[in-house]
């Protein structure tokens, strides 16, 4: 049945981008915004826009889908996108879901479900389990979400107790389940995704990987096609596992198996039911279009893609956020001055004159450079980024012009690591290892220190705890969530003095060194501006 006016259950630059699709298509397209949002670039991007109570109600969607005359919903990414309960309400409601069947999500979601599915493919798994079978370091995840959000890295068993308790609180905000669990924690791989897609008649492709090692607090900031680390053989192991693991759960639509690689040694680690952040590198490596395939899917028609079809050249794309380019503490304000590039593609959510607030992703805009080689697609993404200017708000172009000039990302030699082992904006190495000492040998020690990625109660603080500074202010504006202390008690360095939470995550604001708490200035529930004074100490 062809689809003729589409609602897009999401915001931002998805929304606007799968309203780019429809447009070439001849479908009509309804916009949703939040009462907060309702000036929002994707919001005078459709044709028409319903106004909702949240982009976290079902009921809502569907009332402004039947209010508008849409016969279709598409989720988008985040938000309600991973939703078997939305997607079968979807369905009952007689609109079509553009997206996996609710078994398939229910079954791909839950990430330890996933993962048993997995191993029931014969695909290898991360082990999962209880923090005293699994040992430290762990990794406690939200088992309904992604996008770092319900994530926390766990080094010894005083830090459990707080870390599932801000994992669930997080996963609660940003995907209305607070359920969490816990996994082996691999300290520097890799991590690899294989995009699939998949239509009711019994075909289940993979369409390549994407590099999208290069992360900060678990979320990704440079992805590529394809990735430098994988040779035939193991791209095609690789892209056999996803599609075994698809057919297992009777997955239909685009999705992405990830996958963790160490060596030649990969373990799936989830499926991501929707379409993701990074999948334009897949789209212009390939040329294919993914909206307009799932589109097509959920029309019931089979996909116009061939096994045999062969990737050209290879594709790198970076996030330009409204962020701090060192400790990436999400920034708010007007966007007053816009010049993205226009030799690349250019994915944007924001315009000229928009605010970016505090309730959501704080992304400006995807760059993504194409080229026939992975040297030419980077020196062509680093003159995108020199010619892009922001004006009126932080955003991380500084970092990410850093990034994409850096000799290990040139090399290729980027694990998740990456921000530990080289500090954002830190000076690059004058040379990297020789080459007698890369591949199958290796120390038995660490490589680099053991640290979790660059965080925000560390970058925050760095003024307090490098002098006499008594007084810790908020990095960025936000809610205040916990409060942790009161005057007259004695701390020790890097205890958790407050939470604050911004853009539905959560920072810990921590004392920079042995001190008596003084004064605090905030309680649970008030909203602060970046610089506000929170706690004193003595």
């Amino acid at each position: 049945m062809p689809i003729e006016k589409l609602l897009v259950a999401n915001r931002g630059e998805i929304a606007v981008r799968i309203f780019r699709t429809c447009r070439e298509l001849g479908i009509a397209t309804v916009a949703v915004a939040a009462p907060d949002d309702g000036g929002a670039l994707h919001a005078r991007s459709a044709d028409e826009l319903v106004e909702i109570a949240s982009y976290l109600s079902a009921e809502e969607h569907i009332r402004a889908a039947k209010q508008a005359g849409a016969d279709a919903i598409h989720p988008g990414y985040g938000f309600l996108s991973e939703s078997a309960n939305f997607a079968e309400a979807v369905v009952g409601a007689g609109l079509v879901w553009i997206g996996p069947p609710p078994e398939a999500l229910r079954l791909g979601g839950d990430k330890l479900a996933a993962k048993r599915a997995a191993a029931g493919a014969g695909v290898p798994v991360v082990p999962t389990g209880e923090p005293v079978e699994l040992g430290y370091p762990l990794l406690v995840k939200a088992a309904a979400g992604g996008g770092g959000r319900g994530m926390r890295v766990v080094r010894e068993p005083a830090e459990l107790e707080e870390a599932l308790e801000a994992a669930s609180r997080e996963a609660e905000a940003a995907f209305g389940d607070g359920a969490v669990f816990c996994e082996q924690y691999v300290e520097r791989p890799r991590h690899v995704e294989i995009q699939l897609l998949a239509d009711t008649h019994g075909t289940v492709l993979s369409l390549g990987e994407r590099e999208c090692s290069v992360q900060r607090r678990h979320q990704k900031v440079l992805e590529e096609s394809p990735s430098p680390a994988l040779d035939p053989t193991l791209r095609a192991a690789m892209g056999d596992a996803a599609v075994a693991f698809a057919r297992a759960v009777g997955y239909v639509s685009a999705g992405t198996a990830e996958f963790m690689l160490d060596g030649r040694d990969f373990w799936f680690l989830e499926l991501n039911g929707r379409i993701q952040v990074e999948h334009p590198v897949t789209e212009l490596v390939t040329g294919i279009d993914l909206i307009a395939e799932q589109i097509r899917i959920a029309a019931g028609e089979r996909l116009c893609v061939s096994e045999t079809q062969s990737p050209f050249g290879h594709a790198v794309e970076v996030r330009l956020y409204a962020e701090d380019p060192r400790t990436f503490l999400p920034q708010a304000g007007t966007v007053e001055r816009l010049r993205l590039p226009t030799r690349v593609r250019v994915d944007a959510g924001v315009a000229e004159g928009d605010e970016v607030g505090l309730g959501y992703d704080p992304m400006i805009a995807k760059l993504i450079a194409h080229g026939p080689t992975r040297d030419e697609a980077l020196a062509r993404l680093a003159d995108a980024l020199a010619e892009t200017e922001v004006e009126g708000i932080a955003t991380n172009l500084p970092f990410l012009r850093w990034l994409v000039a850096h000799p290990a990302l040139r090399a290729g030699e980027t694990t998740t690591a990456f921000l530990v082992e080289h500090p954002p904006l830190s000076e690059p190495p004058l040379r990297l290892l020789e080459p007698i000492w890369q591949g199958g040998w290796r120390l038995n020690l660490p490589f680099a220190p053991t640290a979790s990625p660059p965080d925000i109660d560390d970058a925050a603080h760095a003024q307090a705890a490098a002098g006499s500074e008594s007084a810790l202010s908020a990095p960025m504006p936000g809610t205040v969530l916990r409060v942790l202390v009161r005057p007259g008690d004695r701390v020790v360095t890097r205890q958790q003095l407050l939470v604050l939470e911004a853009m539905k995550m959560e920072t810990p604001i921590v004392a920079p060194y042995e001190a008596t708490v003084k004064a605090v200035h905030v309680e649970e529930g008030g909203r602060v501006a970046g610089g506000d004074l929170l706690v004193e100490l003595e």
